[in-house]
Formats: C-alpha cells, sequence, structure tokens
C-alpha cells in the first residue's frame, strides 16, 4: 500500500468552480517534486483559454465534452512528460486491457510521489488518485471539493459516467519559458477561433451562446447552471492572466486582468441577485459582452506572433 499526502491548499480557486481536471492537475503538481509548475501548467496546457458552453440548457457537461487524449500532448506544452491511457464510448472489447493498463501507469506515478489525475472520480469530474493498496485491490482517491474516497480497482473507468481518462506526470523537459509561452499562444487561438473539437459552442463563439441564453432563456431552474459555468471561466481566467503576468506579457496581462474582472463580476452578481430580473441578466450580458470584446483582442495580439 502507497498513500501520498496531496490536497488542494495552495491552489488558487477564486469562484470555487475551477474546472476540475486543471484543478486537480495543479494540486498533484503542487504536491510533488514538480511543485514549481504547479501554477503555471492551467495556461500553459491551454485550459485557462477554454470555454465549452451548451446554448440549450447550459448543461454543466459541456464542460467535458472535449477530445480527451489531447490532455497529453497539451500538459506536455508546459515542459512535462505525461502518460495517458483512455477508453471511450463503445470500446466495451477494451476495458479490461485499458483499465488495467490504467492502474499500472496510476500505481507507477504513485510510486514517484505524483497523484495522477482521472475522469469520474468526483461524480462526473475529474478527481485524483492519491494511493493503492494491491492486497485490497483499492485505489484511494481525492474528490474535486476535497473529500477523501476509495474505489476498487474493478471500478476504474465504470462509476457514474462510465468511460476511462487517466493522466500521470513521468517528468519534465527542458523546455525553454519563452517557447512555453510561444506554444501557449498557439494553443489559445487554435481553441478560442474554434479549431478544437467540441460538440458545443467554443472558444470565442461560446460567448454569444452564453450571452444569449442570459437574455433568452435563463429561468430560475437553470440559475445554477448559469453559476457553474460563470464560475469555471473565471475562475479559469485567472489564470491566464497570472500566466502573462509571470511571463511579463504585460499588454495580454492587462487585457487578460480585464477579461477575469469581467467573468467574476458575472459570477458575483450571479450569486448577489436576482437573475430572473431583467435588469439583472442585462448586467451579466453586458460583463460577458466586455469579456469577449477584451479576449477577442488577446486573441489577435497573440496571432501575430
Amino acid at each position: 500500500m502507497k498513500k501520498l499526502d496531496v490536497t488542494f491548499r495552495g491552489t488558487t480557486d477564486t469562484t470555487g468552480y475551477l474546472f476540475s481536471l486543471a484543478k486537480s492537475l495543479s494540486a498533484s503538481l503542487r504536491c510533488s517534486q514538480y511543485s514549481a509548475y504547479a501554477d503555471n501548467i492551467v495556461a500553459s496546457s491551454g485550459f485557462a483559454f477554454r470555454m465549452w458552453v451548451n446554448g440549450g440548457s447550459l448543461c454543466p457537461s459541456a464542460t467535458s465534452i472535449w477530445e480527451f487524449k489531447k490532455q497529453k500532448p497539451w500538459v506536455e506544452n508546459g515542459g512535462l512528460v505525461c502518460e495517458y491511457v483512455e477508453r471511450l464510448w463503445g470500446a466495451d472489447a477494451i476495458e479490461e486491457e485499458r483499465r488495467l493498463a490504467a492502474i499500472q501507469i496510476i500505481k507507477r506515478s504513485i510510486d514517484n510521489d505524483v497523484a495522477a489525475v482521472a475522469w469520474d472520480i468526483s461524480g462526473c469530474e475529474w478527481g485524483i488518485v492519491a494511493g493503492y493498496d494491491d492486497e485490497t485491490e483499492m485505489l484511494y482517491t481525492l474528490k474535486i471539493n476535497g473529500k477523501e474516497d476509495s474505489i476498487p480497482y474493478a471500478k476504474l473507468g465504470k462509476l457514474d459516467l462510465p468511460i476511462l481518462s487517466v493522466l500521470t506526470v513521468t517528468g519534465c523537459t527542458d523546455k525553454p519559458a519563452d517557447e512555453i509561452v510561444a506554444d501557449t499562444k498557439k494553443l489559445a487561438v487554435q481553441h478560442l477561433r474554434g479549431k478544437e473539437w467540441c460538440d458545443n459552442a467554443k472558444g470565442l463563439a461560446a460567448y454569444d451562446a452564453l450571452i444569449e441564453f442570459v437574455g433568452n432563456k435563463l429561468t430560475a431552474d437553470t440559475a445554477w447552471n448559469l453559476e457553474y459555468s460563470l464560475g469555471t471561466y473565471a475562475a479559469l481566467k485567472w489564470y491566464a492572466w497570472k500566466f502573462f503576468e509571470k511571463h511579463k506579457e504585460f499588454a495580454l496581462a492587462d487585457l487578460y486582468k480585464t477579461v477575469y474582472d469581467a467573468w467574476k463580476g458575472a459570477f458575483d452578481l450571479k450569486r448577489a441577485k436576482d437573475v430572473t430580473d431583467t435588469e439583472v441578466k442585462q448586467q451579466i450580458a453586458d460583463l460577458l459582452a466586455a469579456a469577449k470584446e477584451a479576449e477577442t483582442k488577446a486573441v489577435e495580439a497573440m496571432e501575430t506572433v
């Protein structure tokens, strides 16, 4: 048996809704020998710039509909080396093979004192696998809400939403910081211009879908869905702002501070006011429009690199 001491302490989440994969990965790194990468990785993997919105209902699952296998190259953009195993829908024939492979990379990672990140540990959200016990065949997990739990080896990839996605960090490279920044800009532009696969509105187009929803579809029954979307993306934009600030890209940092402030302002309004009120809806829509304007300028600036 081996179990690592992993927590979310020190991982910045300004809304309480930071995207679960990004939050789990950052926490895993912070509690390992790769702690220097913990804050950078949310942006350098591109997740600080990604938005996926289901304009019909703002279903929270929209944040988890993208090409999972891209995790490995996206995270490696930040100067890390990863292992990755997945098994998606319609692949029952390889379920056992992939589950066993995932358990092996989890165990290797934990033996190297780095917790793994896995899908559906937290109830249709990513979470952390921090330990294992071969005698009892149990994995020790940390849910996105900070609660510790455990699951049998046999249940990995077969929980609430039965697909498998496991990412581990196995090392780092000597990729220079300026290359990481340049390639992060390319990742950001790729997503924001709608070039990454997703079934829902994505990138800059997500703004229009969200603004239209707020104006025409928002009800008391879907108010929490709005809170989830605002909270998820506001918390991510903070990392974009701080990434560019850290790397002395001050023009982009200023733009992303504006983007973050607008998203966070919209989130705070949702938490404080009645979002079925017409005036409040308009205020939220105006803040999102301001964020879109600033982020569009940021994309245009990043495209010139």
